[in-house]
């Protein structure tokens, strides 16, 4: 467990303060910061209206109502990076209405929730069942297997340059969080296409990772137009193909951009980090027990 409060804020408010970042740079971590603050909240709606009404396996509805929680510490944790850095609050949250590159991209998962809340709609019939998958291709694999996995390599770039150092910790939290939710989800889809024995539409699929692409390539345009140190609109959206390649082959699924290039291969280590704290300097967030020691 780990709470946002127990990652120190200071270097990065001196950071913030001072002219040490760009105008470029600060666009780049508000627009990020506006993006997650409500895509968080979107997900942990899709799970407690969605998703839990309609898996009723004991032990999967155990992991979603921990994913719920995790989901409202990373809403708390934009929180507290935006009253730390002193950022206007309502600016933040409501980009969301206000930014058209970032209103797509949760416009597209909405969309996805729709049906489901029906109060009609039931998982008993096959375009019932297929509609359900869909909902978890677009929340899992898309959202947070794309949207989120690849959305952090844009502050965590700063990270690795040794600025923002506080964010891009909480951020190494948060997509190692993101990564166990993303396996946990394509766990659901493959044992649903199993036991099921329903086939995924390769049109439709392939439909959602289209609109995806384009939605994520209008947002990096916009959030980057002009390239910081070390990253650029284009290396983002390279990325974003590559991931969802890698995505779709997970469920069976041709590669929807063959031949796109892996630019970041680093973040698969910030998204299986194990973050360990000297006991001298901070509270310890992760540690080993003696049964995983390894001698």
């Amino acid at each position: 467990d780990w709470m946002p409060t127990e990652v120190g804020m200071t270097k990065d408010i001196e950071t913030w303060r001072s002219s040490k970042l760009s105008e470029g740079e600060r666009f780049v971590i508000m627009r990020n910061l506006g993006f997650f603050a409500t895509a968080e909240s979107l997900v942990a709606n899709n799970i407690v209206l969605a998703i839990f009404k309609h898996v009723t396996n004991a032990e999967c509805r155990q992991y979603l109502l921990r994913q719920a929680f995790e989901e409202a510490v990373h809403s708390h944790t934009f929180l507290y990076i935006v009253e730390s850095l002193g950022l206007n609050e309502s600016e933040v949250f409501n980009m969301y209405h206000e930014v058209p590159a970032i209103a797509k991209k949760d416009q597209l998962e909405m969309e996805l929730t729709s049906e489901i809340l029906d109060p009609d709609f039931t998982t008993d019939t096959f375009e019932g069942a297929q509609a359900f998958l869909k909902n978890l291709i677009g929340y899992y694999l898309i959202m947070e297997g794309l949207f989120f996995y690849t959305g952090f390599v844009m502050v965590l770039s700063f990270h690795r340059r040794n600025m923002m150092t506080g964010i891009g910790e909480q951020f190494q939290y948060i997509l190692r969080d993101e990564a166990m939710h993303f396996s946990f989800g394509l766990k659901v889809v493959n044992q649903i296409l199993e036991e099921e024995n329903i086939t995924l539409d390769p049109k439709a699929v392939r439909d959602m990772w289209d609109e995806s692409e384009v939605a994520e390539t209008a947002y990096a345009n916009y959030i980057l137009r002009d390239p910081i140190l070390g990253y650029s609109a284009d290396y983002h959206s390279e990325q974003f193909r590559f991931v969802a390649n890698r995505r779709a082959r997970t469920v069976g699924l041709d590669e929807p951009f063959p031949g796109a290039k892996n630019v970041s291969p680093w973040l698969d280590e910030q998204a299986t980090l194990r973050k360990e704290k000297n006991f001298f300097e901070t509270r310890v967030i992760e540690y080993q027990t003696g049964a995983q020691l390894e001698w």
